[in-house]
């Protein structure tokens, strides 16, 4: 499957959301670490979806929750509470992209000697099945 620029740049930019947080974490919930990374998430997400499919995605239904935690953590994080904003964040991640870890447990899985162990909280994190959520 080939990606479009639009989406190649939205990959990168999910990444450097991804890096962002992940630093942010290490240098003890630093909230403007934290912050960037969760724009550079929202806007590289945007762009690999597209707006439409984005919005009908955090939209949804079953995703609501998982939307409303997560943006209130957002908001907790810019209002100067680290630590309290990423445990909202978290949780609502996991209730956004939880159908996304069975799938990705499938793909840990194939590699070699590990994969069995490195697969299994993906599994009891998501449900396991190798169906996208989409």
């Amino acid at each position: 499957m080939w990606l479009s620029d639009q989406q190649k740049i939205g990959a990168a930019f999910c990444s450097g959301g991804g890096f962002f947080f992940i630093f942010g974490i290490m240098m003890f919930f630093d909230r403007s670490m934290l912050a960037m990374g969760n724009i550079l998430f929202l806007i590289g997400l945007t762009l690999l979806l597209g707006p439409r499919k984005t919005l009908t995605f955090f939209a949804s239904k079953e995703k609501l929750k998982g939307t409303a935690f997560f943006a209130v953590g957002i908001l907790t994080i810019l209002l100067r509470y680290p630590l309290i904003g990423f445990c909202l964040e978290l949780y609502g991640i996991l209730c956004l992209f939880g159908d996304f870890f069975g799938v990705i447990a499938g793909v840990v899985r194939a590699v070699p000697v590990v994969g069995g162990y490195l697969a299994w909280p993906l599994e009891r994190l998501g449900g396991g099945g190798p169906t996208l959520p989409v």
